[in-house]
């Protein structure tokens, strides 16, 4: 039976998989800049997003929100720790996010700037959330945030955001710069997986600790059989199964990751009943969050229906 502590941290770890499925394929979207150099396709591209990114990032405020209210001796620990990749991961998102508004108004010669801006911040964000990402799974402590294992995970996190952005661009696109995103998304699929691999074989603890759960045995399983299933759905003539994969598939990383950890919050440094705040408070902010989180559901469901048709 979950206790107040586990209720709390299922709640952030809820926001922080809702923030990466919808923000994460804006990411990608932002790097696939990269691989697209006409005018019109970037432009085309832009739109698929630009009415979603900011209600998509609702779900970083949460999750940074709930962590302080929720652990605050783990937030700082975590904030002392963790401060200059934190810095330049916001820092890169608000660069994005600039490049992204003003990009319509600006001159070729500007609006060329600022596309490498919105590449290059989308990429930094995304790196650097992988960093975080290897730092916690390693048990983070000053001074020793990055490390080959926060290397490869910023790594997989870029090539996972990546197959995010091919995916949702085939769907919202589809015609060639669909099928030019179809062909990326298969090498961005095989990177994650040699980073994830990479990642199990350096931290061998992390992947015993998830096997060890019959839940964990399963997202492993089902992770195995998408990135098989995936390269099909990606030359099918359903652009919405691919998507749906790469989310699903998604879903059983952060779940593996996540699993990989608990009952820490910082592996083998800060245990969540330790760091958790009073059950007052935690009552007060999961009431709050059982109101938040539905209604922020509800507006991004609604945000999608209205603008499920491809961009023309």
């Amino acid at each position: 039976m979950l206790n107040l502590p586990d209720l709390a941290a299922a709640a952030l770890a809820f926001t922080l998989m809702m923030y990466v499925l919808l923000d994460g394929a804006d990411l990608g979207v932002g790097m696939l800049f990269g691989w697209f150099h006409g005018e019109e396709e970037r432009h085309r591209l832009a739109l698929t997003i630009l009415p979603l990114w900011d209600a998509n990032e609702t779900w970083l405020v949460l999750l940074a929100g709930g962590l302080l209210a929720l652990f605050p001796a783990a937030a700082a620990q975590l904030f002392t720790a963790l401060y200059i990749p934190l810095f330049i991961m916001l820092f890169a998102l608000f660069v994005r996010a600039f490049a992204l508004e003003y990009r319509g108004h600006a001159s070729a010669r500007t609006k060329r700037l600022l596309d490498r801006a919105f590449a290059l911040g989308s990429a930094t964000a995304a790196f650097f959330q992988g960093v975080l990402t290897g730092a916690m799974l390693n048990g983070v402590s000053s001074g020793s945030w990055f490390s080959l294992t926060s290397a490869l995970c910023g790594c997989g996190a870029m090539a996972g955001y990546l197959l995010l952005g091919c995916c949702w661009t085939r769907w919202r696109l589809g015609g060639e710069t669909g099928e030019r995103a179809s062909l990326l998304a298969g090498l961005f699929l095989v990177i994650a997986i040699v980073m994830t691999i990479g990642v199990a074989l350096l931290l061998p603890a992390r992947l015993e600790a998830t096997w060890h759960f019959a839940a964990g045995k399963a997202f492993c399983a089902a992770a195995g059989a998408l990135c098989i299933a995936l390269p099909v759905l990606l030359y099918g003539e359903r652009p919405f199964a691919p998507l749906l994969a790469a989310l699903l598939l998604t879903v059983c990383w952060l779940a593996a990751g996540m699993l990989s950890v608990w009952p820490w919050l910082i592996p083998d440094l800060l245990p969540l009943n330790a760091t958790a705040a009073s059950p007052v408070a935690q009552r007060f902010v999961l009431w709050g969050l059982a109101v938040v989180m539905p209604l922020t559901l509800a507006y991004n469901s609604w945000a999608f229906r209205v603008l499920k048709g491809r961009v023309i």
